[in-house]
């Protein structure tokens, strides 16, 4: 069983930066797409970023390229989400979701991923 816990949401100026954590504990062998979603009050959950842990290979989604960064420390266990020039559109409850991958694939993960962390806020005022 695999278990996510998120953490490093809060609240934040437009212009401002946070930096999300996500640990990842249990059993998790072979291929996985890491990625983060978020969820706005009223609108349907969207991919954000994501992580091949095999080949390495990051896709962003449009509306976060350039200001946001998904890193990964496998001594630690951690996928991070590094997010700078944030907006008030930015404001959402982040997720972590973990998906088994059997071969390498583009883009975001799945949001039938079968694994997810409990969410953390993040607010950005104007």
């Amino acid at each position: 069983q695999v278990q996510l816990v998120e953490s490093g949401g809060g609240s934040v100026q437009a212009g401002g930066s946070l930096r999300l954590s996500c640990e990842v504990s249990g059993n998790m062998y072979g291929r996985y797409c890491m990625g983060w979603f978020r969820q706005a009050p009223g609108k349907e959950r969207e991919g954000v970023s994501a992580v091949d842990t095999i080949n390495g290979r990051r896709d962003y989604a449009d509306s976060v390229k350039g200001r946001f960064t998904l890193s990964r420390d496998p001594a630690k266990n951690t996928v991070y989400l590094q997010m700078s020039s944030l907006k008030p559109e930015d404001t959402a409850m982040y997720y972590c979701a973990a998906e088994p991958l059997i071969g390498s694939r583009n883009g975001l993960c799945s949001p039938a991923s079968p694994y997810w962390g409990q969410g953390t806020q993040v607010t950005v005022s104007s």
